[in-house]
């Protein structure tokens, strides 16, 4: 662990629980459709369920989040009470999880050492951010978690392993590693299979992880005056910035002998590698609303050294009523051309005005640019093998630089470790 920030845990699974019921979407989902999460609640009913122990971001605005925050910990300390979980010492839970026919990811539950995390921005730690972290958006989910006596994830961390060395393996050896649960995750989540990973088969992972952070020194030669970027945060990167937002006023209760062993020193999550096949980053497009589009394009080409001749690397598309076209441009300020229309978005708005919306389907921006005053932006997909570079060389990426997949693909809350 001292090589890599991530380990074994001590990780909690219910003893008997309809478990379709108890696993629910991350909270970070299905933000304007509150139809959904009232659905999955008449689906839990009276159960054991996660459900009791997130606060869903459709809510994170409404009055009664301040209400619903002590029925949280109140649901945590209940379960704990009742003797609903068992412990699975040291261990990880390797699981498989199945998307769509013949798409199955692979994923890895340990935790994660927040001293080797930073969230700010210029972040140099080892384990850091792909994007920048909103601070508005940390003092709810820090209420829910300073007095939670449990945790359970969302959040998904990568690695940069194209050797299939640390995660993969394991798939080969379920035969002889105990089965935990295998069951249909609800509203079309898929299937979900896990597996406990303890003891050799731990120190295996151990190895192969250790031996893929020894390599990182290849990345200082690449990238000189960069410091190893080792693990890159996926999906829940506010989740994570909370326990270590929650870690660090905590630690300085505690006498130094106590900072290392704290169970809320450390944060549980799922390990991917970015090479895995079932993994899709997807394209997230622009808008822009209550503007000239002429005039944008034409402060576009000025900003940037832009045209429609291929004069470049990167390229992005515009669609603005029944017009098409493709930009190139020369001058990228950008690893990505997300970052480096983005940039060019934030000047605008800044000295013109108008509204930025960020859109899922080329479809829906060409619906929606039919309206007069809109011009909307077609990203490229960014492959997966720019992301730790990219982040590498410029930081944490712009906001909503990529997706990865759809929301009823993200992770699932089921696994659960005691912080407190």
């Amino acid at each position: 662990m001292n090589k890599t920030g991530f380990s074994p845990a001590d990780i909690l699974i219910p003893r008997e629980a309809d478990m379709t019921r108890w696993s629910v979407v991350a909270c970070d989902q299905y933000t304007s459709e509150p139809e959904y999460w009232e659905r999955v609640a008449r689906e839990v009913g009276d159960a054991p369920s996660t459900l009791d122990m997130i606060l869903p971001e459709v809510y994170l605005d409404e009055k009664e989040a301040g209400a619903r925050i002590p029925r949280i910990n109140a649901a945590m300390r209940r379960y704990l009470d009742e003797g609903l979980f068992r412990t699975l010492p040291e261990s990880y839970v390797y699981l498989q999880r199945t998307l769509a026919p013949g798409k199955v990811r692979q994923g890895l539950v340990g935790k994660l050492d927040l001293e080797e995390y930073e969230y700010g921005a210029g972040s140099q730690s080892l384990v850091r951010p792909t994007e920048g972290t909103v601070e508005s958006r940390l003092p709810p989910r820090i209420r829910v978690r300073e007095d939670a006596p449990l945790e359970s994830p969302h959040i998904m961390v990568l690695i940069d392993d194209p050797g299939r060395t640390v995660i993969e393996p394991l798939r080969a050896r379920t035969g002889s590693l105990p089965r935990l649960y295998d069951f249909e995750l609800m509203e079309g989540g898929g299937r979900i299979c896990g597996w406990r990973v303890t003891g050799p088969e731990a120190a295996r992972v151990d190895e192969a992880f250790g031996a893929l952070a020894e390599k990182l020194g290849d990345y200082s030669a690449r990238f000189p005056g960069k410091r190893p970027l080792l693990i890159a945060v996926g999906d829940g990167n506010h989740s994570l910035a909370t326990a270590k937002a929650c870690w660090e006023r905590l630690k300085k209760t505690l006498p130094e002998e106590q900072r290392e062993t704290h169970p809320a020193r450390y944060a549980l999550v799922e390990l991917v590698n970015v090479h895995d096949e079932a993994l899709e980053f997807e394209p997230i497009h622009r808008i822009l609303f209550g503007v000239d589009p002429d005039q944008v394009l034409r402060e576009l080409q000025g900003y940037y050294d832009t045209g429609e001749d291929a004069v470049g690397g990167q390229s992005f598309e515009y669609v603005c009523g029944s017009r098409r076209g493709r930009l190139y441009v020369a001058n990228p300020s950008s690893q990505l051309a997300a970052g480096t229309l983005q940039n060019f978005i934030d000047w605008y708005l800044g000295r013109f005005g108008g509204k930025v919306d960020y859109i899922h389907g080329e479809q829906v921006v060409e619906h929606l640019c039919k309206s007069p005053g809109t011009i909307g932006f077609l990203l490229p997909v960014m492959k997966k093998s720019q992301l730790f570079p990219t982040v590498l060389l410029d930081g944490a990426l712009p906001r909503k630089t990529f997706s990865m997949g759809h929301a009823h693909e993200k992770r699932y809350y089921l696994e659960c470790r005691a912080i407190r």
